[in-house]
């Protein structure tokens, strides 16, 4: 049984360009991310899905050096890039992170990747019923799914966003071709923004590991937030999964 990670990570973007080579203590967004991934005890091989801009030199420096590989790929066509990427890997299972979760919880992941090999699913995420703060977000899926939806995706979003084609196609959402279930948590905590899509983001999230360090738990880093409302305030009237939402609208 191999598991492959996959992080998209990319030096433009619309809403905060070079977020991910933004520093915090002199050490970048996604070097955390990275280090913090590469606790996961299921996860085999972790790559870094960038592209070909000129930025991602500095991008592919930075997963070597955390001992992560990196991989060169379209820019807009992310699930061609995703693709590309694992396709030689012989991967039973890739999991999905995107490079604006620099706080993901390694142990999180190990639970979803865990749960849908137990039951086994062709598709498991956190992300769909949200009930974990935004920024926690992992997705799960076979190799096979993942190899379905390149050949079949054609929606612009589909194939922009990576995974929209299995779950739309999936039993969370009344499919038939892929067996899906969410993955939730007890509580409600998806009022909770632990992403970095804008600069009030990252000044949150800068603030958090400033206070706390970069190796607690998701629900360590959310009931700080909780009992502190100045850093709830910080970037409360974000809008979440605002990114997909324009890209449907674009469709």
């Amino acid at each position: 049984m191999k598991v492959v990670t996959v992080t998209q990570a990319r030096f433009g973007s619309s809403r905060l360009p070079g977020k991910v080579l933004k520093k915090i203590n002199g050490e970048t967004l996604l070097a955390i991310q990275l280090k913090r991934i590469l606790r996961s005890k299921l996860t085999d091989k972790l790559i870094v899905a960038t592209t070909q801009e000129p930025e991602s030199d500095e991008i592919c420096a930075i997963a070597t050096s955390c001992g992560a590989h990196c991989f060169k790929g379209s820019m807009d066509d992310v699930l061609d890039r995703f693709y590309q990427a694992v396709k030689n890997e012989q991967a039973d299972y890739v999991v999905r992170i995107t490079s604006d979760c620099p706080l993901v919880d390694p142990v999180l992941m190990d639970e979803i990747i865990q749960y849908t090999i137990d039951h086994q699913l062709d598709y498991c995420t956190n992300a769909q019923s949200e009930t974990y703060p935004d920024g926690m977000d992992v997705e799960v899926f076979t190799f096979n799914s993942l190899e379905a939806a390149w050949k079949e995706a054609k929606i612009k979003s589909d194939r922009e966003h990576v995974t929209p084609y299995i779950w739309k196609n999936s039993t969370i959402k009344n499919g038939t071709l892929f067996n899906a279930e969410h993955y939730c948590y007890i509580k409600d905590y998806s009022k909770i923004r632990l992403t970095v899509d804008e600069e009030a983001d990252f000044i949150l999230i800068e603030k958090l590991i400033n206070k706390l360090g970069t190796h607690l738990s998701w629900l360590e880093y959310t009931e700080y937030i909780i009992q502190h409302p100045d850093m709830l305030a910080i970037n409360a009237d974000i809008i979440r999964n605002e990114g997909y939402l324009k890209s449907i609208k674009n469709d």
